[in-house]
């Protein structure tokens, strides 16, 4: 945002940022005690969060799961728990996986398929992925783990966007051998900011996560707020099908400007047309940010706006000159 708005000094504010798949309406902060700002966080409180996560994501026993301060910090974590090997990523997908396996000296390859990484040590795949959209079955995943436990090898697969697709569309809940499962907190519940995410796997590769990160590796507020969210179905299913409504009406307004929707997921969607450079730069001096695509210029990702008012400056700006 802050390039942004360097770049289009004259748009107007505030500005729309849509260049993320956050939830623009996020989960209500409960009231925190003042002692938890001024306190380190205790053991049982993280255990509670565990406990919450475990219960939200259908995983048999909390010490399987490992909590940090964002799916970011595990996934610059990985590339460091393991010898040099041959990684492959399903892609296009989200870039920090690769950079981070490239910048600790892996030999790192982006493939279309599952079948073109039969050769790697480690496999990546990012379910649904960001930002096709593009889910992958659960059983596919389990052959992929299974040939790769043969060989001492890792699946990891980044479920960060899967909050609001069907609970079988994930494998957290039952994670094969050399599996590593990352379940992102800021996205479905929009406090992205709040910095909370979780790698689950086998208890002895969860172990190793929490002893890497060491103690008070999640705040305190993080912790609370955590648990309070993770423990409560009924705003994630409202959030859910809110989401979703939301999601066929962005369909709509991208499809009247000229756009053809690919994919993407209810938090975020993936369209193609054949000035979206242009369309862009438009946007942006409008005052609103999306997702461009070095590598494919003909496509945008737009998270959804946050409100009436942020509906109408998208639909107002894309049909402009």
């Amino acid at each position: 945002m802050d390039a942004a708005r360097e770049r289009y000094p004259g748009a107007p504010e505030p500005w729309i940022d849509l260049s993320t798949g956050i939830n623009p309406t996020p989960f209500p902060i409960p009231n925190l005690p003042a002692e938890i700002w001024s306190r380190l966080p205790a053991r049982s409180e993280e255990e509670a969060l565990l406990a919450a996560a475990a219960a939200r994501y259908r995983v048999p026993d909390p010490e399987m799961i490992a909590a940090a301060s964002g799916t970011q910090a595990l996934i610059q974590l990985l590339p460091r728990l393991v010898p040099t090997s041959r990684v492959e990523i399903l892609g296009p997908t989200y870039e920090e996986h690769e950079a981070c396996w490239t910048r600790q000296g892996h030999r790192v390859s982006v493939v279309k398929d599952l079948e073109q990484s039969e050769g790697a040590d480690v496999v990546i795949a990012v379910n649904p992925n960001n930002p096709t959209g593009r889910v992958i079955p659960v059983n596919r995943l389990r052959t992929v783990a299974t040939a790769l436990a043969r060989k001492n090898g890792l699946l990891i697969v980044d479920e960060a966007f899967i909050d609001v697709l069907p609970e079988t569309a994930s494998i957290a809940s039952d994670p094969p051998p050399a599996t590593i499962v990352l379940r992102s907190f800021g996205k479905t519940y929009g406090l992205a900011g709040l910095r909370l995410g979780f790698a689950i796997a086998e208890i002895p590769l969860a172990t190793r996560i929490r002893a890497e990160f060491g103690p008070w590796a999640v705040s305190g507020p993080a912790l609370r707020i955590g648990k309070t969210a993770l423990s409560d179905p009924h705003w994630l299913a409202e959030t859910t099908a809110r989401l979703r409504s939301d999601q066929q009406r962005l369909d709509a307004v991208l499809e009247a400007a000229g756009f053809t929707i690919l994919g993407g997921t209810p938090l975020f969607r993936l369209a193609r047309h054949v000035e979206a450079t242009k369309l862009a730069e438009r946007l942006g001096r409008h005052g609103i940010h999306v997702r461009c695509f070095a590598r494919e210029p003909q496509w945008l990702r737009f998270g959804l706006p946050a409100d009436k008012l942020a509906w109408n400056r998208l639909a107002a700006a894309l049909l402009s000159e």
